[in-house]
């Protein structure tokens, strides 16, 4: 090579130093004349397939793209820089012509930094960390149990309660009635509370609503069976002329503070059941309460798949995902199935009456069962308040079709022969005081069983509840009934989405953050796991409990200090008054029973007068056992003597004194331990 060959084909950095870095040239900048500044792209994080990070940028959303041609960001980049390349040829001198091979080096510099400028600069030039406000997550209730569902959020001052729900006593809680969420948290924030979004009318979620109320008057908001039966709760309490309660229909939005809560239709085992996209200054994020994917549901239409895919697109900033069902695999089953079922039951059980037991809330069911009466000529009559109420709360708002001439009181159900009946009741649970637990044990008053019936458990027990169901099943096989329940046939199907139906709603969202709620550790820890598999990082997910507060931003997700939360007893009319203490003495009582030393003493010695008298209850039959009680009596005499003896006359002292000797006297000859309650009086 020459001298002169070698000087032309040296890159002319004196030019290439002025080249513009920017991938698209609108036109040579007349001297004195300054660029526009070019507004910095927003920049959001999404999980990719393979569990990494992909860095997006949004230039105006999808109108935006609409407007361009339908092209994409990433499509019109390659065109810039062709264009790019274009003008510097211009500028370089190059023209049109074939290009030496000097005038190709220089091409594939300008390409090379064009294609240096579309990367993300580091250094002077990285982008600032967002400036988005945080959102607080507030657990009180609804992880590690089944039931109670309460969840607070939280963002610039303003909080959203999403729904309020009861969870039933467990065998310990001896006498109480219900378990609702403890309100100590909310009340210190009324000011700040906007409204109570409720997802669906199950009693898990709106159970404890009218003890909210009575602690803070706030809109609810719901679909209109969920109002429906949220205001036949509150007639009980006498709450509805102060409450205010809001229809919402799905893909309805209303705007709580800096919430916009938007309502999406889901499936489940009760009709009007949403899912919540809570759209806030630090993003979305996505509740979906109870639900599953029915493509032929029995009732309304299926889930609403394509708004959990447009709001996946748009980005949400974190998941909390019900997680019953995290623990089997595959699709839950149709209700369809459960419809051919029972017709199949219904031509079996020809001329016996029918007697099926549900939930009072699954008015798809009960119409299933309507239908089917319907078709063998049978009449129907309701049994059980809560299903009477409901039923008609349904039947009222349209979400129920019963033919005229078809229902028939339940006092009345004698005028018919047992092959013209079918009686929906509830105690598919084997609640004790159910209607089916009732007749089971022959305690009901209108309907009493036997070989003649043919009985259907259209439901699953719920975990706890397994030991009662199955009692009750045994009272009736006793009773010559024969019972189908859903182990032998395919009566019931869960209203919970299962494994890939759980995976389908995370590949659509791909949230940024994810938290399974409703269920216990197990159900959690594998609704992790399946988050896990889809991609997610471990460190992206939270698995809480009850009290857990969580802070979300875009750039990181942080755990902070607990709040009080925990569970009120509910025993009648008292709310809270029953605690740990009373349950403790009820579970001594029942266990070991109760035994009562009574007594005077003399005001002035402080010597027994006239006494002891020994009652016992639920410890030993006192008759059977009179010299036991002799003996007791003496133990307590000589500690009262004792105390005199000594100059003891402190009350308290006195009856430690007796609750001491005679607890010792009674375990030495019992092996038990009864509560022993001393009265002492002074004449």
């Amino acid at each position: 090579m020459t001298e002169v060959e070698k000087k032309n084909n040296r890159p002319r950095r004196s030019q290439t130093k002025e080249l513009p870095r920017v991938g698209k040239i609108s036109g040579p900048r007349q001297s004195g004349e300054k660029s526009a500044p070019k507004p910095a792209p927003q920049r959001r994080q999404t999980r990719n397939g393979q569990g990494g990070v992909q860095t997006r940028t949004n230039q105006g959303g999808a109108q935006n793209r609409q407007n361009q041609g339908g092209q994409t960001g990433r499509q019109r980049r390659p065109q810039g820089r062709q264009q790019s390349a274009q003008q510097e040829r211009q500028n370089l001198g190059l023209g049109t012509a074939p290009m030496t091979a000097a005038a190709q080096r220089a091409q594939q510099q300008i390409a090379a930094r064009g294609a240096a400028a579309a990367q993300p600069k580091r250094g002077r030039g990285r982008p600032r960390k967002s400036q988005k406000p945080p959102v607080k997550v507030y657990f009180l209730g609804g992880l590690n149990e089944i039931g109670k569902n309460f969840t607070l959020y939280e963002c610039q001052g303003d909080m959203v309660i999403v729904d309020c729900g009861l969870a039933f006593p467990d065998e310990e809680m001896l006498g109480v009635d219900l378990v609702i969420p403890d309100f100590t948290f909310v009340e210190k924030n009324r000011e700040k509370i906007r409204g109570v979004v409720i997802t669906h009318g199950h009693e898990d979620h709106i159970g404890a609503v009218p003890y909210l109320l009575k602690k803070l008057n706030v809109p609810v908001y719901g679909t209109a069976l969920t109002i429906g039966l949220i205001e036949s709760k509150l007639k009980e309490h006498n709450l509805t002329a102060s409450a205010k309660l809001k229809v919402t229909p799905p893909g309805s939005h209303i705007k709580l503070g800096c919430f916009e809560v938007e309502f999406i239709h889901v499936n489940h085992s009760i009709a009007d059941s949403v899912a919540l996209a809570l759209h806030t200054p630090a993003g979305v994020l996505v509740h979906t309460g109870d639900f599953k994917i029915d493509c032929t549901p029995e009732e309304g239409e299926m889930i609403d798949l394509c708004r959990f895919a447009e709001l996946g697109k748009e980005g949400v900033l974190a998941l909390l995902m019900d997680s019953t069902n995290a623990e089997r695999p595959g699709y839950t089953q149709t209700e369809q199935t459960v419809n051919n079922s029972l017709d199949a039951l219904f031509m079996r059980a020809e001329g016996k009456r029918i007697i099926v037991a549900t939930f009072a809330s699954s008015i798809s069911r009960v119409q299933m069962i309507i239908n089917c009466a319907v078709k063998y000529g049978r009449k129907v009559a309701l049994s059980g308040r809560s299903m009477v109420n409901v039923m008609g709360i349904a039947s009222e708002l349209g979400y129920l079709d019963i033919p005229d001439g078809v229902l028939v009181d339940l006092n009345l159900i004698n005028r018919y022969e047992p092959g013209q009946l079918v009686l929906i009741t509830t105690g598919s649970q084997g609640e004790p005081m159910s209607a089916l637990t009732r007749m089971a044990f022959s305690d009901h008053r209108q309907v009493a069983i036997g070989p003649g019936d043919f009985i259907i458990l259209s439901a699953r027990p719920i975990p706890g509840n397994e030991k009662t169901v199955g009692a009750v099943v045994d009272e009736l096989l006793k009773q010559g009934c024969t019972v189908i329940y859903e182990s032998m046939y395919e009566v019931h199907v869960s209203g919970h989405a299962c494994q890939e139906e759980l995976k389908l709603i995370h590949g659509l969202v791909k949230p940024r953050f994810f938290i399974p709620v409703h269920g216990e550790q197990k159900h959690l820890q594998k609704h992790a796991g399946l988050a896990m598999a889809m991609g997610m990082d471990r460190k992206d997910i939270f698995i809480g409990d009850i009290g857990n507060v969580l802070e979300l931003h875009e750039d990181h997700m942080k755990q902070l200090a607990e709040v009080p939360a925990g569970s009120v007893m509910v025993d009648g009319l008292g709310v809270g008054d029953v605690g740990s203490v009373v349950l403790r003495d009820r579970k001594h009582l029942a266990e070991d029973g109760l035994i009562v030393a009574v007594c005077s003493i003399e005001s002035e010695t402080g010597h027994v007068a006239a006494g002891p008298d020994i009652v016992s209850r639920g410890f030993v039959y006192v008759r059977e056992n009179e010299p036991l009680m002799e003996e007791a009596r003496r133990v307590v005499y000589r500690a009262l003597e004792d105390c005199a003896n000594h100059r003891v006359r402190d009350w308290s002292d006195m009856k430690q004194s007796v609750k001491d000797e005679l607890s010792k006297f009674l375990y030495r000859k019992t092996q038990r331990n009864p509560m022993i309650l001393p009265i002492i009086m002074e004449v």
